[in-house]
């Protein structure tokens, strides 16, 4: 069924339903006719409303669970609000302070990315996200260690000190020597640059015949250095925070839901595919169940906003996620307001 436009509901409808909605946001709580009835405003006796009511069920923007004669939102309405009528409301003076100087005092970039997933968490009540800005590592010595006829240890230290290992596979008729060739050449010859650097001066050398290199160590050079850009494109770095968060009390009577949900966390490859897709939009975007297919089983939400370099190119994504329940009007700013200050600390 589509959902109906804004424009489409008339003034007593879309307040009733801004009502409903405001109100389940706030309580998880279906809500009754007879409780809006009380609501400061509305002039409407029980009846009027529950017509109303009605007509919102029908056109898919209300539900009514189980056997509650309350209603509550269904994620087309919840999108409804949030994208027409939603009155954003910006972090208070205490939740700027605290997001600031959490990341403000955690030294290198990837703690202060850490330390904004757990402002952000604690203070949305939900789990942190953040991804990390890849990286390519800068080469400053190489070597290759022979683990069996067809597989060597690639050793690579890079210029900050950092020492990684994986695993090469080789040709059996690859001898000892050109292990030793290969990483000498890419410690003397492609030191200083990254691995993206070091592939572009490699192609170059061959093809004007300046490396000297015979055919078997240079395709171990290539290969050495492609594990690890392959590596670092399959495998995008994701920080969760606060899924504690997710355990409350409400959470008690949908603890086949929060499970769903803590298992879904556990797929950090498909969240940080999803947290990634916020970059398309250049902006704040909301995923509101199973508008995304890896929540849509426990019904979550997800709320992403994309920080930029120095540069002002975007980098990674910032975000929360948490159950369809959320203070979306305060939250989506708190989570803008994060990726803002993290462009910041970039620069």
């Amino acid at each position: 069924m589509a959902t109906p436009p804004i424009s489409e509901l008339n003034d007593r409808t879309r307040t009733i339903f801004k009502v409903v909605v405001e109100s389940y946001l706030e309580s998880g709580a279906p809500v009754g006719s007879r409780t809006l009835s009380k609501v400061s405003g509305l002039n409407l006796s029980p009846a009027s409303i529950r017509n109303v009511m009605q007509d919102l069920e029908e056109a898919g923007l209300l539900a009514a669970p189980h056997t509650s004669a309350g209603r509550m939102p269904t994620e087309q309405g919840l999108r409804l609000f949030v994208d027409g009528m939603m009155q954003a409301a910006e972090p208070t003076a205490e939740e700027r302070r605290a997001i600031e100087s959490q990341i403000a005092g955690s030294g290198p970039i990837e703690t202060a990315l850490a330390a904004a997933t757990v402002a952000l968490s604690g203070l949305s009540a939900c789990a942190g996200v953040v991804m990390v800005p890849k990286r390519e590592a800068v080469l400053k010595h190489f070597s290759f260690t022979r683990l069996s006829a067809t597989q060597a240890l690639a050793i690579m230290v890079g210029a900050d000190g950092s020492v990684e290992n994986r695993l090469v596979d080789i040709s059996p008729s690859v001898g000892d020597g050109a292990l030793t060739e290969a990483g000498n050449y890419i410690s003397s010859r492609l030191s200083g640059l990254t691995l993206s650097e070091a592939l572009g001066r490699l192609d170059a050398e061959i093809r004007s015949h300046k490396a000297a290199l015979d055919q078997a160590s240079a395709e171990l050079v290539r290969n050495g250095l492609a594990v690890w850009s392959l590596d670092a494109n399959d495998r995008p770095v994701l920080i969760v925070r606060g899924q504690s968060n997710l355990i409350d009390e409400s959470a008690a009577a949908d603890l086949d839901r929060v499970r769903q949900l803590l298992d879904e966390l556990e797929n950090t490859e498909e969240i940080a595919r999803l947290i990634d897709s916020a970059r398309e939009a250049q902006a704040t975007r909301i995923f509101i169940g199973s508008e995304n297919n890896l929540f849509s089983l426990s019904g979550s939400s997800v709320i992403a906003a994309p920080y930029r370099d120095q540069g002002g190119k975007i980098v990674g994504v910032v975000g929360v996620i948490g159950p369809t329940r959320l203070n979306y009007a305060r939250i989506v700013p708190m989570v803008d307001f994060t990726a803002q200050a993290l462009s910041r600390l970039m620069k």
